[in-house]
């Protein structure tokens, strides 16, 4: 990866390869300032292996704290700057950084005048089992978890992005996804080794869409990935129809299933965006699947994630361990091959609880918990969350699914549905954002045309908006909190 750009520095080292609101760095530039802080790190004891947790904004100083870092084979953790104060201790003291690096000691570590730090540019330098990054996990329901991806992994993942998207040096880049959020890696790291341009916005400003849409427009942005939930956030704003005259030319989405209806939404804005649905939990190294959306999805409402990358494998079990190969027949996803994570920082027990070595002779195998099928042409269809899809009186419900007929409604802009304790029941509770000043009980009447009393709500509750997370998924637990629930984890029951 560091050879990549060390080559775009030599072969055009004034073009610019990142830019935020306060400052811009060519290529040369950039290889010139991640040496400099090399050299630093360096000289702080930062050696092969050791962590250096990075404790900064989206920004150009990132993009070169990140690339420091590889330069002495020591792994970078992104950490949220947004996160309570408690919860980043939580994760420094369990990966145990030589260095943090904030925008308090940024500059002094920046401020070395050395050009050429130890160790070499070239991809052979690393030894194999060498970790790039930990991504630590959102840790709602316990101890944050970091997942440590190795050189290797990272260097398929993005070697497959650029594939799969065309990225290249005329790509300019817009980053939203936060960078302590690794799906965010797919638009940065691709771009960088391609040779392309970054752009970078403050996280907190794109959460209101016209900066989204004033960055396109004034940057020349071609190409920007992003959840299912921001693109439903630009969705509801005027100034959507900005998007008719750009030249945006790419969206990947990811993180969340990806929506038809919201999809066909933007295409009747901008049909000459192309859009991308990109699939891959953390644990697999930013995305495994990515799949040309077509206007024959969208009219049928099946938005596949593809095939996996060439060495990356898919298998389909049941919930008795058994291998699903029938097409069009559900089963809990496996993945297998030089995608995988190395396993979890410090927690060998449950590395071992979700890498499989005991299903498929000669693979490690990773258990997403996610429930998919494979199509009669060979893509795979993302159904939903084993411990989403739930079982009431004898109806297994999709809460992704009852979602998307919930958004159908006339009046209804935007839908999600949770699971809640019901009086030591489970409970769905419907979160709803519409512009008809309805009430909650004409929406039961509308929903009850609509679906079997089984499949309806046990609370509908009317929203302004649907809370998104600093990773831009939908905050589930804020919503529950607002409206007074608590929250109960659901189990897929196979029927």
């Amino acid at each position: 990866m560091l050879a990549a750009i060390a080559e775009h520095a030599r072969t055009a080292p004034h073009r610019s390869a990142v830019k935020d609101t306060e400052r811009e760095l060519t290529y040369d530039q950039l290889i010139t300032h991640a040496a400099r802080m090399a050299t630093a790190l360096a000289a702080s004891g930062v050696t092969e292996g050791d962590r250096v947790a990075l404790l900064l904004p989206n920004s150009v100083d990132f993009v070169v704290a990140a690339l420091a870092t590889l330069w002495l084979d020591a792994i970078f953790v992104p950490l949220s700057v947004s996160d309570p104060v408690a919860r980043q201790g939580v994760i420094v003291r369990d990966c145990a950084p030589t260095v943090v690096i904030n925008t308090d000691n940024f500059g002094e570590l920046a401020a070395s005048e050395a050009q050429h730090p130890p160790g070499s540019l070239h991809p052979a330098h690393s030894h194999p089992n060498i970790g790039a990054y930990i991504i630590y996990t959102s840790g709602t329901t316990g101890t944050p978890n970091g997942v440590l991806i190795g050189r290797p992994a990272f260097a398929a993942a993005v070697a497959d992005t650029v594939d799969a998207l065309s990225i290249g040096p005329e790509t300019r880049t817009l980053c939203v996804s936060p960078f302590h959020f690794d799906g965010s890696f797919g638009t940065l790291f691709p771009t960088l080794c391609s040779g392309g341009s970054i752009v970078i916005r403050p996280r907190d400003a794109l959460l209101f869409p016209r900066t989204f849409f004033r960055a396109v427009a004034n940057e020349g942005i071609t190409y920007t990935g992003f959840s299912p939930s921001y693109l439903r956030l630009l969705l509801n704003s005027p100034e959507l129809s900005t998007m008719s005259d750009t030249s945006l030319e790419l969206i990947a989405l990811g993180g969340e299933a990806s929506s038809a209806a919201d999809i066909e939404a933007f295409w009747a804005v901008a049909p000459q965006v192309t859009i991308f649905n990109r699939y891959g939990p953390t644990e697999s190294t930013i995305a495994v699947t990515h799949k040309r959306v077509t206007p024959e999805m969208v009219k049928t409402g099946t938005i596949t994630m593809g095939q996996p990358h060439d060495g990356v494998t898919f298998h389909l079990f049941d919930e008795s361990s058994q291998l699903v190969d029938e097409p069009d027949t559900v089963g809990e996803l496996f993945i297998g091959g030089d995608q995988l994570m190395t396993g979890y920082w410090g927690s060998p027990d449950l590395t071992s609880e979700v890498l499989r070595t005991d299903l498929v002779d000669g693979e490690t195998l990773y258990r997403t918990g996610d429930l998919v099928y494979r199509d009669a042409s060979g893509d795979y269809v993302y159904v939903d969350r084993a411990d989403r899809v739930i079982n009431r009186s004898g109806v297994r419900i999709s809460l992704i699914e009852l979602g998307d007929t919930l958004r159908n409604l006339n009046g209804v802009s935007a839908a999600a549905c949770v699971t809640f304790d019901n009086e030591g029941q489970l409970g769905i509770a419907a979160f709803i954002v519409t512009d008809d000043p309805q009430s909650s009980l004409d929406l039961r009447q509308s929903t009850r045309r609509q679906l079997p009393d089984t499949m309806l709500p046990d609370r509908i509750v009317l929203v302004e908006e649907l809370p998104l997370t600093n990773s831009s998924k939908l905050d589930e637990r804020r919503l529950l909190t607002d409206a007074g629930l608590v929250g109960l984890s659901p189990h897929f029951v196979a029927e």
